[in-house]
Parts: structure tokens; sequence; C-alpha cells
């Protein structure tokens, strides 16, 4: 059967990939009463990762392209939380994104704005959230982006 978040993302022409398996010593989502806690997710499109500095190799756009794939990922793990039931996600509460970059780059938030847009495009007013868009000098096997998140389920 088939939602309404199914059907919004048939029409934009994506798709969610498998629920990536966590990296490290870590399970890749916590349910706590009705919010679930997504592990940060690391930007991959295809099976393959999304590498380099933000202000170095990759432009901002570049950054925010990784930052969408992030926010398909971040979807994925809250359809396998559910038992493939997207249908019970009631709304994003919060974004945490780590962006690689340069330490004189300052445009973080429009990198994650990649993730924020794509939730919002996706879920409507159910996809916006409370954020934050922080630097990081380096990340997990050199990816250019990490995001997680907090979902509010019913």
């Amino acid at each position: 059967m088939t939602n309404a978040i199914e059907t919004r993302l048939s029409e934009l022409g994506l798709s969610l990939p498998d629920a990536p398996a966590p990296a490290a010593n870590y399970v890749p989502y916590v349910l706590a009463g009705g919010l679930l806690y997504v592990s940060g997710q690391i930007s991959m499109k295809d099976g393959q990762l999304i590498t380099g500095k933000v202000g170095a190799d990759l432009t901002t756009e570049d950054g925010a392209a990784a930052a969408r794939c992030c926010a398909l990922s971040l979807l994925a793990q809250v359809r396998a939380a559910c038992d493939g039931d997207l249908s019970r996600l009631k709304r994003v509460v919060k974004l945490t994104g780590f962006v690689n970059s340069t330490p004189d780059y300052t445009d973080q938030p429009k990198v994650i704005n990649g993730c924020s847009d794509t939730l919002v495009e996706i879920l409507g007013e159910a996809g916006r959230h409370a954020r934050s868009a922080v630097s990081a000098g380096a990340l997990p096997l050199g990816v250019a982006v990490e995001i997680e998140g907090i979902f509010e389920l019913v």
C-alpha cells in the first residue's frame, strides 16, 4: 500500500536507498517514546561516498547536493525503524548537519539547506524543523556532509 510520502517521492522522481548499516559500534536509530533519533547519515549516492572538502574540492552547490543525499538516507532509516510504514512519520523535529569545510568557509547553512529543502519538498510542513549547521575539519571516510535527525512518529 502506497502512502502519501511514497507518492510524493515518486512524483519528485526520488527513491530511498536501503537504510545504510552502521560503520562502527552504534545503532542506526533509537526509538524513545514517540521520538526517533537517527544516527548521522553520511553523504552517499548510489552506494558511492561523496567525499571532499567544501570550500576547496567542492562548491556550496556540491555540498548541498551531498546533503540532499543525506536527507534520503535519513528517511530510509525512518522507514526501516517503522517496518516500512512511512505513514508513521509525523514530522521532522531537528537536524544537526556537519560540513567538511575549510577553516574560512562560512556557508554551512547553505549546504545543509540541501537536506532541509528536500525534506520540506517531500513532507511539506511536516518537514520543517529546528536545525544546526556546523563546520567540521574532517568527517568519517572523508565524506563531505553528515546529518543526524530527530523525528516524531505516530
